[in-house]
């Protein structure tokens, strides 16, 4: 692996792609401690610690560990690039029941622009909205966090615009690493976000006054998070479909046989962030109006909060595979080109197949993921530290590490040096 990561800088590409991500990644870190203008920071600490600085609880904290600390410093970075995820997310759930946006991404690059171009105007108009709330219901529970004589309303506004340009100047940047740098740039500003907060769980650890017992354990299941969520962001089903050959002249044409991958995990992170926002409203609603019942029921602890979770995550893992896994188009492409799935006929049957293998590849993903999801609170509940091993956080951080590395790794191999693994490139498994 050092030999490889030493002649990744013999190449003067990939070096100066590694320089300049790691370059955008500094200014990304500085700006997470450019506080919003008219800001009250030691109010707006005592205000944080209030809502509770655990990871895995809490909407602010929820978005704490996407920012890498930036909402906890209330920096002009505060919303992160989640306005711009969610508006992903949106417009490509819209794209499977509006024909037009269906359309658009079939167009080719000049569709794709389109489509990202509408993605980032809606990011315009949510960012701008989850910015003035967060301003507002911060503000109104929480008055002392404007500077004196400071008037409240004028800080709403000008906190909104400053995380709204906080979040398309990461856009911006995003766009620069994907270009010029390594990976996808907003994958990338992500990971570095939370990545930045795993000195702060070892602090917490330490605090915790662990015994060996206690690190054996967290150790234990960060080794075998890390390996489980590679092994299956990697693996994936592959059904395989022959193209009939046929006779002209002398020459033999078709006769191929290629595969359709079906990924086990192909939803992603998309399922766990669908229902943790969905989940941690009730919390944050009951925690605004001081219902206390119904903030001892939505706690992050409580075993209603972590079955409820747990199926929500599963029931978005079955949803989102069906809007980006469509059989029916599958089957009309296969046969359209001539090719079928060997013993299964053209049409329906085949349809029909592909849905069944879908079906239980997602099953095994949906499964995955709710242990992930709820992976964190059984390590906090014996550990009794409060540590995000598992979650979000780490399928984020491991998949965009896995790109990073598969995109250095296509460098070296095209200019004939040794990969990061030296029996075979990093890629699928059946």
């Amino acid at each position: 692996m050092w030999k490889a990561l030493r002649n990744a800088f013999k190449i003067p590409e990939l070096r100066d792609r590694i320089l300049f991500t790691i370059a955008i990644l500094i200014v990304f870190r500085l700006g997470i401690y450019i506080p919003i203008p008219g800001i009250n920071l030691q109010a707006w600490g005592e205000a944080f610690k209030r809502f509770g600085e655990s990871g895995a609880g809490g909407i602010l904290s929820f978005y704490d560990v996407f920012t890498g600390g930036a909402l906890r410093n209330f920096s002009i970075f505060a919303m992160s690039v989640t306005p711009y995820i969610n508006a992903s997310i949106i417009l490509q759930l819209l794209s499977s029941v509006m024909p037009k946006l269906k359309e658009m991404l079939r167009e080719g690059e000049q569709g794709r622009k389109k489509f990202a171009r509408y993605t980032r105007n809606l990011t315009v108009i949510l960012g701008g909205f989850q910015s003035f709330i967060v301003s507002f219901s911060l503000v109104s529970q929480n008055p002392d966090i404007v500077a004196y004589g400071l008037n409240p309303w004028t800080f709403i506004m000008v906190s909104t615009l400053s995380m709204l340009a906080g979040t398309m100047f990461l856009l911006w940047i995003g766009d620069r690493i994907t270009e010029k740098g390594i990976g996808n740039g907003i994958s990338v500003l992500i990971f570095a976000g939370i990545v930045a907060r795993y000195p702060s769980y070892f602090g917490q650890a330490l605090l915790g006054r662990l015994n060996i017992f206690g690190w054996i354990f967290l150790l234990a299941i960060a080794v075998v998070t890390v390996a489980g969520i590679i092994f299956v962001q990697q693996a994936e089903r592959r059904i395989t479909i022959q193209y009939a050959s046929r006779v002209s002249g002398r020459r033999v044409y078709g006769g191929a046989s290629t595969h359709i991958p079906v990924k086990v995990n192909q939803s992603g992170v998309i399922p766990i962030i669908f229902a943790s926002a969905i989940v941690m409203i009730p919390g944050a609603i009951a925690q605004m109006a001081g219902w206390e019942t119904l903030q001892r029921l939505f706690n992050s602890g409580s075993m209603f909060y972590m079955v409820l979770y747990g199926t929500m995550v599963f029931f978005f893992t079955y949803f989102y595979s069906m809007v980006v896994f469509d059989p029916h188009d599958i089957s009309e492409n296969v046969r359209k080109y001539g090719g079928f799935i060997p013993g299964i006929r053209p049409g329906r049957p085949t349809e029909q197949h592909i849905q069944k293998v879908a079906s239980r590849v997602t099953f095994m993903g949906a499964v995955f993921l709710v242990v992930i999801a709820l992976l964190p609170y059984v390590v906090q509940g014996v550990t009794r530290v409060n540590i995000i091993i598992g979650g979000t956080s780490t399928l984020i951080a491991v998949g965009v590490a896995l790109d990073v590395v598969q995109q250095m790794e296509a460098h070296l191999i095209m200019r004939h040096y040794e990969g990061f693994v030296k029996k075979g490139r990093i890629k699928g498994r059946r």
